[in-house]
């Protein structure tokens, strides 16, 4: 992560500068122009996050799985009426809480319709 570093003399606020020819970075002062050479040569990091949609995850044997909660949700496969439910298990902060539904009869995953 980068920090903030001043100036040892002027306590102003020092900018990093690179110099092409010798191929190493620096920190410049914008008032009283010294130089100091840069410890982190990282200047800026761009953290980009691909955003996926929810997936369920392996759901293998979930519909006879006791530990599971039961509900009244019409299968879109075979329209029976009874699914067990689970939470996406996903830990980012961007996605929102979405119930993944196993069709206790045939084996199909879905989500709710109207959500």
């Amino acid at each position: 992560m980068a920090t903030l570093s001043f100036c040892q003399e002027c306590n102003n606020l020092l900018v990093p500068k690179s110099d092409p020819q010798r191929r190493v970075m620096y920190l410049w002062c914008k008032s009283c122009q010294s130089e100091e050479p840069a410890q982190n040569i990282c200047v800026y990091r761009n953290d980009l996050l691909t955003v996926t949609k929810e997936k369920a995850g392996v759901t293998t044997n979930l519909a006879s799985d006791p530990t599971l909660p039961h509900c009244t949700m019409e299968c879109p496969s075979c329209h029976h009426m009874d699914a067990v439910f689970y939470q996406d298990q996903s830990k980012r902060t961007e996605t929102r809480m979405i119930l993944f539904y196993v069709c206790t009869a045939c084996g199909t995953n879905y989500t709710d319709p109207e959500v």
